[in-house]
């Protein structure tokens, strides 16, 4: 069985390219962009390059500070958690950044990250390696190819127009918190802000019992 999770508004209550330009006060034209994106209105990684460029320069410190202060979203740790302890397998697939992600990996205990990787020249800023384009199936892919995991026995848990595409090589598609062209496409849906919600929704759909700890 396996998990595959969006990072920003998913596994993280943030996202990170806009809390970063409110840095060098940029977050209207970043939000702007990314709001287009997430609605499907522009072309995903052409938005990504825009807003990498609007960013430039900013000093690697400056990223890194941002990337360890975003939240991990209420209710992440305890449905992995209990996802590791049941014997699944949890996969992230961010169109952000090993920056983030990496933290993420050893927090949550995922067992794959695929991201893209924001590039420095002297510390600063200077671009963006794109691993992770928009029909982010094709990176869950391979891993899932390797690890040999059936359709239906995958879940994907989402909440953005870029996101889609994972509906379709999963057997439960979870849209959490997400745009109604999400939740349109999805098997179920998650408004209430818990991740670990997600463990009933599952037990459900494959009959299980899996236990939720809650942590101290």
């Amino acid at each position: 069985m396996l998990a595959i999770f969006d990072v920003e508004g998913v596994l993280l209550d943030a996202e990170f390219l806009p809390i970063l330009a409110e840095k060098i006060n940029k977050q209207d034209e970043i939000w702007a962009i990314t709001r287009q994106g997430i609605e499907g209105k522009i072309n995903w990684e052409e938005g990504l390059k825009r807003r990498i460029e609007l960013l430039r320069g900013i000093d690697y410190q400056t990223c890194k500070e941002v990337s360890d202060s975003l939240k991990v979203m209420t209710g992440a740790k305890e449905a992995c958690n209990a996802l590791k302890a049941a014997g699944w397998k949890i996969m992230a697939v961010s169109g952000g950044f090993t920056i983030m992600t990496d933290r993420l990996k050893e927090e949550l205990g995922l067992d794959y990250v695929y991201s893209n990787e924001l590039l420095f020249k002297d510390g600063k800023l200077d671009g963006v390696t794109i691993e992770v384009d928009s029909d982010k199936s094709k990176s869950a892919l391979i891993k899932i190819k390797e690890w040999n995991e059936k359709k239906e026995n995958i879940v994907v848990v989402v909440d953005g127009a870029n996101d889609i595409r994972l509906f379709d090589i999963c057997g439960l598609g979870v849209a959490f918190r997400a745009q109604d062209m999400v939740k349109e496409l999805a098997t179920v849906t998650l408004e209430e802000k818990d991740l670990s919600k997600l463990i009933g929704l599952i037990n459900k759909h494959y009959g299980l019992k899996i236990p939720v700890q809650t942590l101290a």
